[in-house]
């Protein structure tokens, strides 16, 4: 393990970090808002621990091994979500308690969108601007993860393309270097930020709205700038545009790169994951109106759909807005919202979730069994989109799903145990392991309410989800530290 490097790839980053606090001491700056001490204080304070371990460590110099990598990926979160949580902490307002600005931070920069901040409408500028900035920050960092980063270590969604996708992927990257990748994707991941911001202000949104929502629709993180979320605008061409952008930003980043290179978006309709995305949405949009509309649950037919439409893709790619609350949809709808959450979107985009491909190939494996006990010596290979899916895959497809259940059990249960009813220690484990956000009973609207035990619990599963649960777990097991 090559601790001093590590040591001085987190003080880099740690100097990076502090630079984006400037904007919101900026914008404190411009609104004479009295947050702007806790922004510079924040960035000298993070600016000079990144410094001071950086410098004894400014020499070290070597190849990165696998366990270096696992390290790595997860102190990014870890460490950044810590010293994020710092302006939260020494701003007047909100006024939060240690437990409750990591929690904030955190839930930023895994893209989240759980908050337990009440009164956003009455809040400084600056916080606000810096709440969305975080989420967006953290979406670029995973796609860069899932992409660049994770396939190299096995652990990634996107190890699934590695062996059988022709093209950029193949080599675990779609450039030859990972800073070559970097910069392809944040060019990408930049371009639908801008346009999306610009179609939010067209729309009707202030340029500031439009930002902070621009932010945190690409980064599918649900934060933002107002209590009723996307209800506040009460806009059915808002809504339209975030269903659009949250589509987007739900499809596998990789693949729009290999869209723009080859200027063919008919790559979208012949990829099959896109295609199994796209049916998920339909299915649970269908069956959530159906449903509104016979309940008469709001005063018309289109206004039932509209709703029924909205939350369906905001919930299945993990965004988390909303324009109204679901909890309090008839029947079996919030579950379903909630079940659907954990497939989430693709591999390689910034949505949460198990991801699609997954949910994919076990049903195939599922059907597979199926068909093995009737033709018991028949050889049945599984496949998508035609092409074999190699043994190593499928085994760790099915590790995860085994990983996923298990840890959805002993989270749910760590929730009961804190105070949580059973209902919303349901939704809690599903809202935070799937990076969603928002859930059921107490923490429909906000998370305030939840105890500070189950507030961690929260940041912990945020992690694991963030991380595909994998990447987090290796750091626990001993075998990973013994030389």
């Amino acid at each position: 393990m090559h601790f001093l490097l590590v040591q001085r790839l987190v003080g880099i980053l740690l100097v990076l970090f502090s630079v984006t606090m400037l904007p919101s001491a900026v914008i404190a700056w411009v609104y004479r808002e009295p947050v702007i001490d806790a922004f510079l204080s924040s960035f000298t304070l993070v600016f000079l621990v990144g410094a001071l371990l950086w410098l004894p460590a400014r020499k070290a110099n070597a190849d990165l091994r696998t366990r270096d990598g696992f390290l790595i990926v997860a102190l990014f979160w870890v460490v950044l979500g810590l010293f994020g949580a710092t302006p939260l902490l020494l701003a007047e307002l909100p006024s939060l308690t240690f437990t409750q600005a990591v929690f904030e931070s955190f839930s930023g920069l895994t893209t989240t969108g759980a908050t337990v901040i009440e009164g956003l409408d009455d809040l400084p500028k600056a916080i606000l601007f810096y709440r969305q900035q975080l989420q967006w920050l953290g979406g670029m960092g995973i796609i860069v993860l899932a992409v660049a980063i994770l396939p190299m270590l096995g652990v990634g969604g996107m190890q699934l393309y590695r062996a059988e996708t022709p093209g950029p992927m193949k080599d675990s990257k779609l450039t030859p270097r990972i800073a070559e990748t970097a910069k392809a994707l944040w060019y990408i991941y930049l371009s639908l930020t801008v346009a999306c911001g610009i179609a939010y202000w067209f729309a009707g949104m202030t340029p500031f709205d439009a930002i902070g929502h621009a932010f945190s629709t690409i980064a599918i993180g649900g934060f933002s700038t107002h209590d009723a979320s996307i209800g506040y605008f009460n806009s059915a061409a808002i809504e339209s545009i975030a269903i659009v952008f949250m589509l987007i930003a739900g499809v596998n980043f990789a693949l729009h790169f290999t869209v723009w290179r080859g200027v063919n978006p008919l790559i979208y309709l012949r990829d099959p994951e896109v295609q199994g995305f796209f049916k998920v949405i339909g299915v649970v949009s269908l069956v959530v109106a159906l449903v509104l509309v016979n309940a008469s649950f709001y005063p018309t037919a289109m206004e039932n759909i509209r709703h029924a439409v909205f939350h369906t893709v905001s919930i299945v790619t993990t965004t988390g807005f909303a324009t109204h609350s679901f909890d309090v949809w008839p029947g079996v709808l919030p579950t379903l919202l909630i079940m659907a959450s954990c497939i989430g979107g693709c591999a390689g985009s910034t949505a949460g979730g198990m991801k699609v491909i997954r949910a994919q190939l076990v049903r195939r494996q599922v059907q597979r069994e199926v068909m093995q006990l009737i033709h018991p010596q028949a050889k049945l290979p599984i496949k998508l989109g035609g092409r074999t899916i190699p043994l190593r895959v499928m085994t760790s497809v099915m590790s995860f799903l085994a990983a996923y259940v298990i840890l959805y059990m002993l989270l749910m249960v760590a929730f009961i145990t804190t105070g949580m009813d059973q209902r919303t220690a349901f939704s809690a484990v599903a809202a935070s392991l799937n990076n969603l956000g928002p859930g059921l009973g107490q923490i429909s609207s906000t998370s305030a309410s939840a105890s500070p035990a189950a507030q961690w619990i929260m940041v912990f599963a945020m992690l694991l989800g963030r991380l595909e649960i994998f990447s987090l777990l290796v750091l626990l097991s001993p075998a990973f530290w013994r030389r």
